[in-house]
């Protein structure tokens, strides 16, 4: 399919330059920073997320589900968060056919990566609840008489020191890693602001910091994997985010938990798309976010009761969580997404590659275009996760880093 995606790569906006936001009905601006969506950004945004809901059935109806794999045997993939959801649906999957390692952060790509027979390392914080899980899927597969190659790791996506921690334990197998896929998210609807014990603002590190950490890390493994792939499970609710480097944590505006959620979904396509631009062509390590569709997962556990009840009462819109595994999977195991990423690489695209829900390529917003905000929020990030301004460079080069939280260096 790679000349399927280029064909149908979406356009960039009408009437302003690929790397650069309009300035059509602007949000308020200080000087020349802009400090919140235009209107009509804004209403765009809203636009697409409402079509999405009443259309995403529709537009993924060609896809099979669950959707078809390539043969995955002999890949060992870590899935953090894999307990539940999506994750746990793209986990098992692959795990009972890709020789290539795969990192999945979340819940329902771990039944798609088990069933395609890789090697699966849960990497979650409850690990009695992962290890249940895996002897459940042992006493169902027991008739093939294989056992699943799978195992936990313990990782807790709130503490930036437990996701060094990860890393310094997978970094030092020395073994390959091929995809890490980053899918783990909280979406606490109606919720007072919270932070964890690392000063952050909860979603802004579930959704962007700590996957952002986990990935850097993770250079070192990811090269030896080479050719290998990150691959951010993001939403389209990015489309009415609006990142201010200045306050990424959220502290001097008023606090609304869906801005929370959907200012920390932009700043993971921001860092995806800056990552993406500086990983050199030949170290070939692809950057990719995909969208899931509106799903009916865990995600939605902390929504209030209404919303939880009208998620049930309207299950033709809603996909489950099989169906929302379907485009990161693509973006994880279809052979032809490198030769995308490295298209829109060579063009000097503003944008990482971009998945959607029906396994075909997606514009990200008009805010995610804007490379200087981008610029911003790499650089406001590397700082708030404890790593040098020069840190990619120096684990592309296979050098040590050090970073604030763990205590201990990234080789």
């Amino acid at each position: 399919m790679a000349g399927d995606l280029r064909q149908r790569r979406a356009p960039a906006e009408e009437g302003g330059d690929e790397g650069a936001s309009s300035t059509e009905g602007a949000g308020e601006q200080r000087g020349n920073k802009r400090e919140a969506l235009g209107w009509l950004e804004w209403g765009r945004g809203w636009m697409a997320i409402v079509g999405e809901f009443l259309f995403q059935r529709i537009a993924a109806s060609h896809l099979a589900n669950p959707l078809e794999l390539p043969p995955l045997d002999g890949v060992s993939i870590i899935v953090t968060g894999a307990t539940s959801g999506i994750g746990l649906e793209i986990a098992r999957s692959t795990s009972l056919s890709f020789p290539s390692l795969l990192l999945v952060r979340g819940g329902s790509f771990i039944r798609e990566a088990i069933a395609a027979g890789a090697h699966v390392v849960m990497a979650v914080r409850r690990p009695k609840a992962a290890q249940e899980l895996i002897q459940k899927w042992q006493n169902e597969n027991s008739e093939t008489g294989t056992p699943l190659n799978a195992e936990v790791m313990e990782l807790d996506l709130l503490s930036l020191d437990s996701v060094v921690k990860f890393a310094d334990a997978w970094n030092a197998r020395m073994a390959p890693l091929h995809v890490l896929i980053n899918n783990a998210g909280i979406f606490a609807i109606g919720e007072p602001q919270r932070f964890s014990k690392d000063g952050h603002e909860e979603h802004m590190q579930v959704n962007h910091l700590a996957p952002a950490l986990l990935a850097m890390l993770l250079i070192p493994s990811l090269l030896r994997g080479s050719p290998s792939r990150i691959v951010n499970v993001n939403s389209i609710m990015h489309a009415v985010g609006f990142v201010d480097a200045e306050d990424m944590n959220l502290r001097k505006q008023k606090y609304r938990s869906w801005l929370g959620y959907s200012n920390s979904k932009l700043a993971q396509v921001k860092f995806s798309s800056m990552l993406h631009k500086r990983i050199p062509g030949e170290a070939g390590i692809n950057v990719i976010c995909a969208s899931p569709g509106i799903v009916d997962t865990n995600v939605a556990r902390d929504l209030p009761k209404v919303v939880v009840a009208a998620y049930h009462l309207i299950p033709y819109f809603i996909f489950d969580a099989q169906e929302g595994s379907r485009s990161t999977l693509f973006a994880a195991s279809d052979p032809q997404v490198p030769e995308y990423c490295e298209m829109l690489k060579s063009e000097d695209w503003p944008v990482c590659a971009c998945i959607s829900y029906d396994c075909n390529p997606m514009n990200a917003s008009e805010e995610a275009h804007n490379l200087e905000t981008s610029q911003l929020v790499w650089e406001k990030t590397l700082e708030m996760i404890g790593l040098p301004p020069d840190a990619l460079e120096k684990l592309i080069a296979g050098e040590s880093v050090q970073c604030r939280y763990g205590q201990q260096e990234a080789e």
